[in-house]
């Protein structure tokens, strides 16, 4: 009610503009920026000590850990986890969920292969580079509008295409395995820069990018803004729709160079099994890295992070003669002890 007749104070003067920051802030409950910074001061803190605390264990108790090998295996495994984890965040910032992601990557990693394959020279490159990318965007748009201009639950809107994308994706390739070996396509993934793999270099200027666009700019403003409180913004003038819908957009975007990047590690594409589980993934390196599922908050530096202690955990309980099947269900208690954080912090 405080936040409604303050609205119209402002909007009864026409002299005074309205600034939807200030009178979000002005609402009860509104977090201010001291706390904000507080809370992710802390939340960083913790993730990094688990982190450290991991890589001080396998220096000590896995044999061969301390090689450049062992460093660049870690790093690129999770490099489709972050890229994908990155869109995940912007999602989960409006109070949503993307269960597509997998299926965005599947339709992405059918596409370009279809692409350089038939279409000779570097005009091939670029197209299966632009083209899939594209395709896998408008899977975005398809869940955004779902969730904007139908009003169904994420959830559920994700889900139409969790079930249906990897089958069009199937349906474009025939069902059928394609293998490739073209070495200016794969330098996304395979091609070093200083020694450093591409893949990753590209992974860390993502999460620079999009960390400064959540922090710096408007639209970063409106995406915390719509996921803590929808109803306020939209009172307060913020176009809540638009912002869910790029949100989906990129997280779709993003999903699809991810795909790009694992077929070009394989070699191949099979529909069948590219981003096979992914969104589950990205959703655990979210929780893991602190943003809060239910919504206002994206610490995409914080997904970086999550994303590293699950792979670092797998390796570690690879090493140790675990099964996989087991680091799932390490995993998931993972996953629910973030949440539990989450809520005592909160």
């Amino acid at each position: 009610m405080a936040l409604k007749l303050h609205t119209e104070s402002l909007q009864t003067d026409p002299a005074r503009p309205v600034d939807t920051a200030a009178t979000l802030s002005a609402a009860p409950g509104a977090t201010s920026a001291s706390t904000v910074r507080k809370w992710r001061q802390l939340a960083m803190q913790r993730e990094v000590i688990v982190l450290l605390a991991m890589v001080l264990f396998n220096l000590i108790f896995t044999p061969h850990f301390w090689s450049l090998q062992t460093f660049n295996v870690n790093m690129t495994q999770v490099v489709t986890i972050v890229i994908v984890g990155i869109g995940m965040t912007l999602v989960v910032a409006t109070g949503g969920i993307d269960l597509s992601v997998g299926a965005s990557m599947a339709i992405s990693g059918a596409l370009a292969p279809m692409l350089f394959l038939n279409i000779p020279g570097p005009g091939g490159i670029a197209l299966a580079f632009v083209l899939p990318v594209l395709a896998a965007a408008l899977c975005g748009v398809f869940n955004g509008l779902l969730v904007t201009r139908l009003s169904v639950q994420p959830i559920v809107a994700t889900l139409v295409l969790f079930i249906a994308g990897r089958g069009i994706a199937q349906v474009v390739t025939d069902g059928s395995l394609q293998a490739f070996n073209t070495p200016a396509f794969q330098w996304i993934a395979l091609g070093k820069i200083a020694g450093v793999p591409f893949q990753v270099l590209l992974m860390l200027a993502l999460v620079v990018l999009f960390a400064w666009v959540v922090r710096k700019t408007l639209f970063g403003q409106y995406l915390l803004i719509t996921g803590g409180n929808e109803k306020a913004a939209y009172l307060c003038g913020v176009p809540t729709a638009t912002v869910k819908l790029i949100a989906y957009t990129l997280c779709a975007a993003l999903a699809g160079l991810a795909g790009l990047i694992s077929i070009s590690v394989n070699s191949s594409s099979d529909a069948n099994v590219v981003g096979l589980g992914v969104e589950l993934d990205a959703i655990a390196a979210v929780a893991v890295g602190g943003t809060a599922l239910t919504g206002g908050k994206a610490y995409i530096g914080g997904t970086l992070i999550g994303a590293l202690i699950i792979q670092l955990l797998r390796y570690t309980l690879l090493a140790h003669g675990i099964p996989d099947a087991a680091a799932l269900v390490v995993k998931a208690g993972i996953i629910v002890a973030a949440v539990y954080v989450q809520r005592r912090s909160r």
